[in-house]
């Protein structure tokens, strides 16, 4: 990767077992946690959990492929060209504060430790885009040949 002073196979390697880690304690939180009230406020607690459930697995679940992209690349298996035009992180949806409110705090640590993360490798896939942005790409420097071997005949 010519522009990996910021991103290395370690790095990744290294985001990506937390990010796997992470995404077994989500697992285990959202599909372990029953609600057993029958009542408004149970029911509230319930639908809190769904919907910041599906928030928290798919944030992971993003960062996650973003890493396996990653990954991919830095084991030959994507040229930097796939991966520019494949791997770009989507954009969060932030938690609910009121949802966040009807969750335990052991499970709204969580979402925001997924948050967090999520937040983490935005910052390294911006800062990725933008160095691999400034530097010519091999159509461009394959253009830049041709040109000096036409000017030379």
């Amino acid at each position: 990767m010519q522009n990996s002073i910021d991103l290395n196979r370690t790095i990744v390697e290294d985001l990506y077992c937390d990010a796997l880690m992470l995404a077994d304690e989500v697992r285990s939180i959202f599909d372990l946690t029953p609600v057993q009230a029958a009542s408004e406020e149970g029911d509230r607690r319930r639908l809190s959990l769904s919907i910041e459930g599906l928030r928290t697995t798919t944030r992971v679940m993003h960062v996650l492929a973003w890493l396996l992209n990653h990954r991919a690349y830095f084991s030959g298996e994507l040229s930097e060209f796939q991966l520019t035009r494949h791997s770009k992180l989507p954009a969060d949806r932030p938690s609910d504060p009121e949802n966040l409110a009807f969750l335990e705090p052991a499970t709204r640590e969580l979402v925001l430790e997924s948050q967090k993360l999520h937040e983490r490798i935005a910052r390294l896939d911006a800062a990725w885009r933008a160095r691999s942005n400034s530097q010519p790409s091999e159509i461009q420097n394959l253009h830049q040949r041709l040109d000096e071997a036409v000017s030379q005949i």
